[in-house]
């Protein structure tokens, strides 16, 4: 089963054409994997561990009350001999809030818990989107926040209990990461008094979906709600045209002053000028080179998504002992580009490359296909060559154990 399939009850294809930035899509426990199909990836046990035993500080837990987040004070403080920190999680003083009334935001889980880890890892390289996974614990009959919009699409998965979400629809559709609700919370009360376009209480196994801007309140029912919220971060066409203004700085026409003694508060000039302006932006974007904008976009979005977790000392103690018959494959996650430079190759991450000689590129490619390889099959000369070449790419984390 694909990770898309665990959180939606439609089809890749009908996802994309009829809900994806578009509409909310609620999916029943019936038709996905069942009331128990979540709490495989957090239950309340699990929550009380993270609490009490994993040593969390902020920002990973946040608490709210009455739609106001309190401050980190009220619940952390220092680690105890040994740990010179001032902010780890306190366990009693989250349980006398939790009990008074307070939401307790569980932040980052897609780097803590290593259940949700996997979902994350698998749904992000299915939707080619960095994401992060929350997790939301509501005491019974209470609401953690206000009616407000995301400006990032989300899937909510419930895990335990009941909560009735009302759903409206936006008052700025595809708002910007640059538009947070905060700046319309005029509209976005007044929208909220009238008929939601969805009103549904989610039970455990149930997901629901909701494009950035749809406007949402959620309320916990007569026990006490866990769910999780994946937030998925868009790409969107003014993500281009912000890489496309970067790179016209490279036209000398557009870094031109504007001519000397002219009054720009007069709309008659401005619109001159505005005019040639246009005219040498319009002849410099057909210039423009995809490659380029490319790996602009590569340099934006890559360090928001870290790859699959690996074990450093077992990594360091496969390497050491690796031989022909062992097997590799491509660290899950970890995004990569292959380009030539003179006689060498230039495997590209994030924030790093590796040059290697261009006979290792038939090499490279295959060992990082995305599948399991045994090292003695990559297509370099000898074995010799082909476990300098698994090493190295063991040692720089690029490469993990195939089994």
């Amino acid at each position: 089963m694909t990770a898309l399939a665990q959180v939606v009850a439609v089809g890749r294809d009908e996802f994309a054409a009829t809900y994806w930035g578009r509409a909310p899509l609620l999916s029943r426990a019936a038709d996905l994997g069942g009331p128990a199909g979540f709490t495989g990836l957090l239950s309340s046990a699990a929550v009380d561990e993270l609490l009490s035993r994993r040593g969390l500080r902020t920002p990973f837990l946040r608490v709210a009350k009455q739609g106001k987040v309190l401050p980190h004070q009220r619940y952390t403080g220092g680690g105890g001999a040994g740990a010179e920190i001032a902010d780890q999680v306190h366990d009693e003083q989250v349980m006398r809030l939790f009990a008074d009334g307070a939401t307790l935001v569980l932040q980052g889980l897609h780097r803590l818990w290593p259940p949700i880890v996997g979902l994350a890892d698998r749904l992000g390289a299915e939707l080619c989107r960095p994401l992060q996974v929350n997790a939301y614990l509501t005491p019974p009959d209470s609401q953690g926040f206000a009616t407000h919009y995301d400006t990032h699409d989300v899937f909510v998965l419930q895990a335990e209990g009941e909560k009735r979400w009302c759903v409206h629809p936006p008052v700025l559709p595809d708002p910007l990461e640059e538009q947070p609700w905060g700046g319309r919370a005029d509209e976005v009360a007044a929208t909220a008094e009238g008929e939601p376009a969805l009103d549904v209480v989610l039970r455990p196994g149930d997901a629901l979906y909701l494009p950035r801007g749809w406007l949402h309140s959620a309320r916990a029912q007569g026990s006490r709600s866990l769910h999780l919220t994946v937030g998925i971060r868009g790409l969107t066409r003014y993500a281009l045209v912000e890489e496309l203004l970067t790179a016209a700085a490279g036209d000398a026409r557009l870094r031109a002053s504007l001519p000397y003694g002219k009054d720009l508060t007069d709309p008659e000039t401005v619109a001159a000028e505005l005019t040639a302006t246009i005219d040498a932006l319009r002849s410099w974007l057909t210039t423009a080179d995809p490659a380029a904008i490319a790996g602009r976009l590569r340099e934006r979005t890559w360090p928001q998504a870290r790859p699959a977790p690996l074990s450093p000392l077992a990594q360091l103690d496969f390497a050491a002992a690796l031989t022909p018959h062992h097997e590799i494959r491509l660290r899950p996650g970890l995004r990569w580009t292959l380009e030539r430079s003179g006689d060498q190759v230039v495997l590209r991450l994030n924030g790093r490359s590796l040059r290697l000689p261009d006979s290792c590129e038939a090499a490279l490619r295959l060992a990082l296909d995305g599948r399991v390889h045994r090292v003695g099959e990559l297509p370099l000369p000898d074995d010799a060559d082909r476990l300098v070449l698994a090493r190295r790419l063991l040692k720089e984390g690029v490469a993990v154990p195939g089994d």
